[in-house]
């Protein structure tokens, strides 16, 4: 059975936010709705917002 975290480490928050920003400044589309024009503080939105595609694979 697999349990779903809410929270992640810092560091997991780091590579979600940096790989998603990189997705952006590559043309990916943005998923919300903002005045940002920056890549990084759209994915730190997107983040808050829980939005991001990317899921976290942990082994336990």
């Amino acid at each position: 059975m697999e349990e779903k975290r809410e929270k992640y480490t810092k560091y997991e928050k780091a590579r979600i936010i940096g790989a998603r920003a990189l997705q952006i400044a590559m043309g990916a589309p943005v998923l919300i709705e903002t005045e940002e024009l920056d890549p990084t503080e759209i994915a730190i939105e997107e983040f808050e917002k829980g939005v991001v595609p990317i899921t976290v694979r942990r082994e336990d």
